[in-house]
């Protein structure tokens, strides 16, 4: 079995934490929320021994990686250039950048903002999507309304003070809902927050322990959030707006690199208003598309809860670049 191995590295102004395995081009694999490194253990490896250099960080806010202090430092532009500055630290010139949910959308910007450093592209449940003439956050909330849970994510400290009230649950809550095993006529649709209610009152409690996470992958996500709170992650949502504004010259560009989505057939992406206008868009979004894999009986979390089919797809992308 390939080591995985751990170090730390400057970047952008702040210390992250990367782990990292094999020798080769250079994969760069990025996280979403509520997740950390962790969440790639299975695709670290397995892209390793089929010739690359993995590396997977703990994102900004995130786990043992710094964690600024002002909502401001979490936009877009930071988050792409701490990307960038793994490239430099590891003595790079490119790389392929592989993101899932909140680090799909760090990937397909990092590609977007500096076609440069990345050669190709792939993302898992969130698709590119061109700036639109509104931010994500601000659309949402027209169609869902304020209780969209990106719009009860916007007050500090509201959202902290629940999800760290009982790390324990928070996490089994959070990981069990978005997944496959969670039943479909059970969880709120759209994730809208009820009036008077909090974001864990519309998760579901898992009843039995999950097929593709074990107690201990379980303890490693729940000691690391207790350990961190929830603050630097929800700060990512803080900046919707700005990052709308910041990236406006980029307003309609198409992702001009070899490209690959990855998504669950039940991921609850797929069912947000304009999931199936957008899936029939992507090959204007992105004209080299490669293809699109959808994964049956899968949920959000398709690199942990399918990860065998997703190491073939991402290695046979790598591969035919």
């Amino acid at each position: 079995m390939t080591e995985i191995t751990h170090r730390f590295i400057e970047t952008n102004g702040i210390r992250m934490h990367i782990a990292e395995a094999g020798q080769g081009p250079l994969a760069l694999l990025l996280h979403g929320f509520p997740e950390l490194w962790y969440s790639w253990r299975h695709q670290l490896t397995a892209l390793a021994e089929a010739g690359y250099h993995v590396v997977a960080p703990d994102q900004r806010g995130y786990g043992q990686s710094d964690c600024p202090d002002g909502i401001d430092k979490y936009t877009q532009l930071h988050l792409v250039g701490d990307v960038v500055g793994i490239i430099d630290a590891l003595g790079e010139d490119q790389a392929v950048v592989v993101g899932h949910d909140w680090g799909a959308i760090i990937g397909w910007n990092a590609a977007l903002l500096r076609p440069d450093r990345f050669r190709a592209a792939v993302g898992l449940s969130i698709p590119y999507l061109p700036r639109g003439q509104a931010s994500f956050l601000t659309m949402m909330s027209s169609i869902l309304g304020e209780g969209f849970y990106m719009a009860y994510f916007q007050q500090p400290g509201v959202a902290e003070a629940e999800l760290e009230r009982d790390v324990n649950t928070t996490m089994r809550s959070l990981l069990y809902s978005a997944s496959a095993d969670a039943p479909t006529d059970k969880v709120a649709p759209m994730w809208v927050v009820p009036q008077g209610a909090g974001f864990l009152d519309i998760m579901l409690k898992p009843e039995t322990q999950l097929a593709w996470l074990t107690e201990q992958d379980l303890d490693y996500y729940i000691s690391e959030f207790a350990r961190t709170g929830f603050r630097g992650a929800l700060n990512w949502y803080r900046t919707l707006d700005l990052s709308w504004e910041l990236t406006a010259p980029w307003t309609g560009a198409p992702l001009r690199m070899p490209a690959l989505y990855i998504v669950g057939e039940r991921d609850v992406f797929l069912g947000y208003p304009g999931g199936e206008q957008i899936m029939q868009n992507l090959p204007y979004f992105m004209p080299q598309l490669k293809e699109t894999v959808f994964l049956p009986a899968c949920g959000h979390y398709a690199q942990q809860e399918q990860p065998e089919k997703v190491n073939a797809a991402l290695i046979t992308f790598l591969q035919g670049l």
